[in-house]
């Protein structure tokens, strides 16, 4: 099994390529999705105690206050991310057994340079677009005001740092020209 990750910033593309690798039957784990499901669900305990039953007040997590306070306090964001990263490589394990006939499956993480994650990888597709772009499809999506979106994107890496570990760099411009890039590299990994 090849162990394909796929990272890139917020407003980059990553689910759009990450639903077209489905789309292609080829398994795919999606970190940031699977550490939600784990805030509702194991870690919930965990969150409250550290930071406040508040954030559970509706019943769910309000990852919007969740989001604002840690992306604003480093330490608080580094705490969470030490309850939250052993939690979904735990599950990504689990992935892996699941999927061990698979001859290659996806491991999507928007921090996986910074969470070291790429170490189990057997490469990686960094998928980028321009800054504005991205945060023009960030607030299309979400919501929210751009310095918000700025916020949590000066807390990963930028893509010239990225683009150092990468094995290759799709630019999500043109989707049809970002597919056409993402054949060229399930073909290869295939060979």
């Amino acid at each position: 099994m090849k162990i394909l990750g796929l990272t890139g910033g917020i407003g980059s593309g990553k689910s759009t390529l990450l639903n077209w690798f489905k789309s292609k039957g080829i398994p795919c784990f999606e970190s940031d999705a699977v550490g939600k499901e784990l805030l509702e669900s194991e870690l919930r305990q965990k969150i409250q105690t550290r930071f406040g039953s508040e954030l559970y007040a509706k019943g769910t997590l309000d990852r919007s206050v969740l989001a604002k306070r840690v992306f604003q306090n480093s330490e608080e964001l580094k705490e969470l991310n030490e309850i939250v990263h052993p939690a979904v490589a735990k599950a990504f394990e689990e992935f892996k057994v699941k999927h061990k006939d698979a001859p290659i499956v996806i491991k999507e993480a928007a921090i996986l340079f910074e969470s070291g994650g790429d170490k189990f990888c057997d490469s990686v597709v960094l998928i980028t677009a321009p800054k504005e772009l991205r945060i023009q499809r960030v607030l299309e999506r979400d919501g929210g005001t751009k310095s918000e979106v700025l916020s949590r994107m000066s807390k990963q890496w930028s893509d010239e740092q990225k683009k150092k570990k990468a094995d290759w760099v799709i630019e999500n411009i043109d989707l049809s020209k970002t597919i056409e890039q993402a054949e060229t590299i399930l073909m290869e990994l295939k060979n």
